[in-house]
């Protein structure tokens, strides 16, 4: 059975969400900060009228800050009911991965392992595949709610 990933670039890897979670994917466009939230909370952007709040990988991620590039997109996506964007390197493309191919997630991983679902195999290339649910801990849930 094929399962269908967004697959794009964070900091040189490659990282899957399973596409049912994802919304959309935007240019990355202007962000409006927000006083007192977490460092990885890029802000919020307006999205044809709607305030979604906006996260940066690899802030998330404890990974360096890099350079922002013509590439670099913004992922909306659902992540338990609490729609966010989502800032990443750029997006790659869809991938039919056999599930069969994906194998739970080793000790030692650069993320930290409690937002890895698992490791994906297609072609010669590994993917890394997002758990959206986990991402967040309750209380940022609640604090990007409040966001909106």
């Amino acid at each position: 059975m094929a399962r269908k990933l967004v697959v794009f670039d964070l900091a040189g890897e490659l990282y899957g969400l399973d596409i049912f979670d994802v919304r959309e994917i935007v240019k990355d466009t202007l962000v409006t900060r927000i006083p007192q939230t977490p460092e990885f909370v890029e802000g919020v952007v307006n999205l044809r009228g709607k305030i979604i709040p906006v996260i940066d990988l690899r802030k998330r991620f404890g990974f360096a800050k890099g350079e922002k590039t013509k590439d670099a997109r913004i992922i909306i996506v659902d992540i338990a009911g609490q729609e966010a964007g989502l800032v990443v390197d750029s997006v790659k493309e869809v991938a039919a991965v056999d599930e069969t191919t994906i194998e739970t997630t080793p000790d030692v991983t650069t993320v930290n392992a409690a937002f890895v679902e698992g490791l994906a195999k297609k072609d010669d290339k590994i993917i890394i595949i997002i758990k959206l649910e986990l991402l967040l801990e309750v209380d940022e849930k609640e604090m990007l709610e409040r966001m909106q």
